[in-house]
């Protein structure tokens, strides 16, 4: 059974209806769903694929990066980043959501088994592998060890402590984004990666340094610390790489298996040599061009924030009084168009292998399930999300 609850009050008293995980919360709602409305939704579930519309946006991306990364070096530091932050930050957005398609089966089309010469799986993976680049610090590992289990531990607290996360023996990450929303929310738990430094056990989290920095209502301080301790964290990353590629181990995981760091190895060389290259023929502004491309839709005040600091909160549904683990941002058909439906968090977490362009169906389809509207305030979001941190995915829903 799992440790992480999420409860719902009676209106007549303070009786506590059984728990449930976040994981499971999404699971009960699919089944609700799928009886009433299974017609509808079983076909774009078992049918409907991204691969055209996919493909050719993957392709336009990475191509985009890479010229991209070469134009920078014939521009300002402060033309840079702004190249990054539009259209730089999108391409490298779209980049993640296709290979998140990609990982979820609904990329390639469902109907077939091979493709050219190449099995299914095999083209699986080398897409994720050679779509993840050109990058500063990439989404493959990620994708590949974190995401998939990240939707089956969603809300547990046993699977999101960074102490559990660092230590693990495990292949894959308990709950990969836990990395990512430990700069932002509240999780249980101890604290991770711990180093031996001189017969000292040493604990350092960039993480929760950033973390500690937060004050309840002060929104533009807790921004500030979180771009910090976040982008920090990622520059990091960048230099871990290189460290990794050298070795041919990933320290921050000392007990995982040796096929994750050979892993871990051959993508590191593969993505330092492509950075080498570019770097090579366009300098270092090449490499800021990327490492931004990849942070700053992560961080406000960009538009696409609201979104990603707001997917897995603790939200209090206004009719039942029960923590809704998971949210979506409606901000518009433009809005979605930019996040390339990164935006129907909650619609994805129902239905995962449903392709990103057909999540937007699922409100028409089952309008009782999901808000109505498509007006959402992505600036008065993220303020909010700043104001006061909230506990990962219902964690500790008993504080409604």
């Amino acid at each position: 059974p799992a440790s992480t609850e999420v409860r719902r009050r009676s209106n007549d008293s303070d009786d506590v209806v059984p728990a449930i995980t976040a994981a499971k919360w999404h699971k009960h709602r699919r089944r609700r769903m799928l009886q009433k409305y299974g017609d509808e939704i079983g076909p774009l579930e078992r049918e409907s694929d991204s691969q055209t519309l996919g493909l050719s946006l993957l392709i336009l991306s990475n191509l985009s990066l890479f010229g991209l990364s070469l134009l920078s070096g014939r521009l300002s530091p402060l033309q840079v980043a702004l190249l990054a932050l539009f259209p730089g930050s999108m391409f490298s957005l779209w980049t993640l959501q296709i290979l998140h398609d990609l990982l979820h089966g609904s990329l390639l089309s469902k109907r077939r088994k091979e493709f050219l010469w190449m099995k299914r799986s095999n083209l699986q993976d080398f897409l994720l592998f050679w779509g993840s680049m050109p990058s500063a610090f990439g989404y493959y590992l990620y994708l590949k060890y974190g995401h998939l289990t990240h939707h089956r531990s969603l809300g547990d607290e046993r699977s999101a402590s960074l102490k559990q996360l660092f230590e693990s023996d495990q292949k894959d990450f308990e709950d990969g984004d836990v990395l990512f929303v430990a700069h932002r929310m509240k999780l249980k738990g101890e604290v991770g990666p711990t180093f031996t430094i001189g017969g000292r056990d040493v604990t350092m989290s960039i993480s929760k340094t950033g973390f500690d920095a937060w004050k309840d209502g002060r929104p533009v301080r807790n921004a500030l610390a979180f771009a910090a301790s976040f982008m920090y964290e990622r520059f990091m990353l960048t230099i871990n790489d290189v460290v990794v590629a050298i070795t041919g181990r990933n320290y921050f995981f000392p007990n995982k298996p040796r096929q994750f760091h050979a892993e871990c190895a051959r993508y590191c060389r593969c993505a330092v040599a492509v950075r080498g290259t570019l770097c090579a023929l366009a300098g270092w502004k090449s490499l800021l061009f990327l490492y931004l491309s990849e942070t700053l839709w992560s961080i406000p005040p960009h538009p696409a924030c609201a979104m990603f600091v707001t997917n897995h909160g603790s939200n209090a549904d206004p009719e039942s009084g029960g923590c809704v683990p998971s949210s979506s941002t409606y901000a518009g058909r433009w809005y979605s168009t930019f996040t390339l439906g990164t935006n129907y968090h909650c619609e994805h977490h129902d239905f995962p292998t449903i392709p990103l362009h057909r999540l937007g169906e699922l409100r028409r389809i089952a309008p009782e399930f999901y808000r109505e509207g498509s007006g959402d305030d992505v600036f008065s979001i993220m303020r909010g999300a700043f104001s006061r941190p909230q506990f990962y995915a219902c964690m500790d829903a008993n504080i409604l």
